[in-house]
């Protein structure tokens, strides 16, 4: 077992390691503005209007693209 300043040196140093750990903050808020355009055939949400014309392009080739001025806010 660690004694006197080596206990010390190991306490500080665990402290240290679990104050760089703990700083994390969530992203899922963040994520979820970001996702602001919706597929209207399978209603999966999606960052922008390229990639929506991507997956619709593999996932619903039948389906007609919707134009982007009808996702504009």
């Amino acid at each position: 077992m660690v004694r006197g300043a080596a206990k010390e040196q190991a306490r500080q140093k665990a402290q240290k390691k679990a104050e760089a750990m703990k700083g994390g903050e969530s992203q899922l808020k963040a994520r979820a503005e970001g996702l602001k355009i919706i597929c209207p055939s399978c209603k999966i949400a999606m960052p922008g209007y390229k990639i929506l014309v991507q997956h619709m392009e593999s996932k619903h080739p039948s389906a007609a693209i919707p134009a982007e001025s009808s996702f504009a806010k």
